[in-house]
């Protein structure tokens, strides 16, 4: 259920609002229970969801670090041979 939340910090170029809000939506998802609110909990989800992203989006540029940002594609590389060494797939 938490696949979309990905460490977010010291990459080139830096975390979008777009990977914030799937982090901060994966992470309500989590800790509700639930990947589809009833009616009568969408809106405190959306709530817990927006917050979630909010305060996520402040710790993300409040953050500091002396190591050298973090490149994608080699990320998803690393990622990608991790799987391939775990479910025996080409990379």
């Amino acid at each position: 259920m938490c696949r979309n939340i990905r460490t977010l910090h010291n990459f080139e170029p830096p975390a979008t609002s777009d990977e914030v809000q799937a982090a901060a939506l994966q992470y309500v998802r989590k800790v509700s229970g639930m990947t589809k609110p009833s009616a009568a909990n969408a809106s405190a989800f959306e709530a817990a969801v927006a917050e979630v992203a909010h305060i996520t989006q402040h710790l993300l540029d409040d953050l500091v670090t002396q190591a050298a940002p973090r490149d994608r594609e080699v990320e998803a590389a690393r990622a990608r041979a991790r799987n391939a060494a775990r479910y025996g797939t080409p990379a």
